[in-house]
């Protein structure tokens, strides 16, 4: 039984619950509302409920549970000589369920019935050019193993499905039958439907929770593992990032110091580009613009804050990398060589500036807009011009609230990659030089776990110190932006 066929039962027997339990409590009341309980409609919301809840928790477990439970099975057809020198047998189950889903689509098609399917021999028909026939791409030559493993794969697949619809039904059907003899006019609909979307207004917000303790958990007990396998003092003071794939090991240098220099530096370059654009823009915005220019500049001034980083990546590699060498390199416009390549912090830098103004921008404004117009008028009232007003009192006041802005954006840059990439180069270095290029903690996360190294090795698992490091003061920033957003908010509201 297919999914969607199975979803599609659920939900038309919530539907009909919905209304045979509405009818049910209204004929146990002889049709007069006013001795039900609850509204009528709680009483058929109660049994859509029974019916979608238990169903639905049952089959998000069981898309959980069988694929595991396949792969285990058929992992079991594998021998270890099977597996071929630099394969896995994970590689080698993911091209047994590759082809079973092409064999699916074969028998879909027409091409073949079941029967023809299950007499097929790999050593007398092609079954690559087969799947490929149907628009099913295999890259590896299909070998018996492999054809055998995707049938036991997919008569597996076919038998849970199968089961799962079942299953899944009758949970559905019972929580019917269930919560259709439990309605009557006395019986407390409204309560349990209150409960039962406070329960799943629960598990919404605990999945949240979860995930985020779940990825703080991992990225501790993996910095745990780096630790033990290289000295921390090495690690947090070391002025040198060398780290090593070819098999040196311990002889990697993976000082941490290059890096968050490199992150601290070109965060603070785009900064220096979005704090006076962004912090001018908002000002002009809230209280010089007019409406229809407001209503025009703002969301274009947003729109900056949707476009891809990838795409910044490469404004910055194509565009102002090579215009800042032909301004500040050799034979450029201003007579100078300090840049030999497009390549640099001040590339990435201004670039992601440019990124960041919306976040300062818009935020600013709604913050500014936010200052009381008493105190405008109070100002006026006193004599003071509008450039007064807003140096003297729209300011200062909105000033905990641009704070906590900037040191959101703060955040935004420093955990910017893609920009970094393209833009500043992959050299850790701890110069002053913004013409030189330069890497983040990000770019180097990256670059450690796409390495061929092996993933136990201090080298890579470097990249989950890296990122513990990048959270904590992410963190801190975040949270500090948050005392100083509240506290602002707790004196204007």
């Amino acid at each position: 039984m297919s999914l969607l066929l199975t979803v599609n039962l659920v939900l038309a027997l919530c539907v009909i619950g919905y209304i045979l339990g509405t009818r049910r409590a209204l004929g146990s009341a002889d049709g007069d509302q006013r001795l039900l309980h609850s509204l009528k409609g709680y009483y058929g919301q109660n049994v859509a409920l029974s019916v979608l809840v238990p169903s639905a928790i049952l089959l998000a477990i069981w898309l959980i549970a069988q694929p595991l439970l396949i792969n285990q099975s058929v992992a079991g057809l594998i021998a270890e000589q099977d597996i071929a020198e630099g394969a896995s047998s994970s590689l080698i189950i993911q091209d047994m369920r590759r082809v079973a889903d092409g064999l699916d689509v074969v028998v879909h098609e027409g091409v073949l019935a079941d029967a023809e399917i299950a007499a097929l021999n790999a050593d007398t028909t092609n079954v690559r050019d087969l799947l490929g026939d149907v628009g099913v791409a295999v890259g590896s030559e299909i070998t018996q193993q492999t054809l055998d493993g995707a049938r036991h794969y997919r008569t597996l697949a076919q038998t849970g499905n199968l089961w799962r619809g079942f299953a899944v039904l009758a949970v559905a059907l019972a929580g019917f039958v269930f919560a259709l003899q439990r309605t009557h006019k006395d019986f407390r609909a409204r309560n349990v439907v209150e409960r039962g979307v406070l329960v799943l207004l629960f598990s919404a917000a605990s999945v949240a929770v979860l995930t985020t303790v779940g990825i703080v958990l991992s990225l501790i007990f993996n910095t745990i593992n780096f630790f033990d396998a290289f000295p921390a003092a090495d690690f947090f003071f070391g002025t040198r990032w060398e780290p090593s794939f070819s098999g040196r090991g311990g002889a990697s240098d993976l000082g941490f110091l290059p890096l968050i220099w490199g992150t601290l530096y070109i965060s603070i370059i785009s900064l220096i580009v979005a704090v006076p654009l962004g912090l001018f823009s908002a000002i002009y915005l809230s209280e010089y613009a007019s409406d229809r220019v407001r209503a025009v500049a703002k969301p274009m001034l947003e729109i900056l804050a949707g476009i891809p980083t990838i795409v910044y990546g490469l404004f910055a590699l194509l565009t102002v990398g090579p215009l800042l060498v032909s301004a500040f390199g050799s034979g450029g416009l201003f007579g100078v060589n300090w840049m030999s390549g497009g390549t640099a912090a001040i590339t990435a830098g201004s670039v992601m500036g440019i990124m960041l103004i919306p976040f300062v921008s818009s935020l600013s404004d709604d913050i500014i807009n936010a200052v009381p117009q008493a105190m405008r008028d109070g100002s006026y009232g006193l004599g003071a011009t509008q450039s007064e007003t807003i140096r003297q009192v729209i300011l200062p006041a909105a000033l905990p609230g641009i704070v906590g802005a900037i040191l959101l954006a703060t955040s935004r840059a420093i955990g910017e990659t893609m920009i970094v990439v393209l833009g500043a180069g992959a050299a850790a270095s701890l110069s002053l030089n913004p013409f030189e290029a330069m890497t983040t903690v990000t770019a180097k996360i990256v670059s450690q776990l796409t390495g061929d190294g092996e993933f136990n090795s201090p080298e890579t698992m470097v990249a989950f110190a890296l990122g513990m490091t990048l959270f904590v003061i992410t963190l801190c920033l975040n949270v500090f932006a948050l005392y100083i957003v509240r506290k602002y908010r707790e004196q204007y509201d």
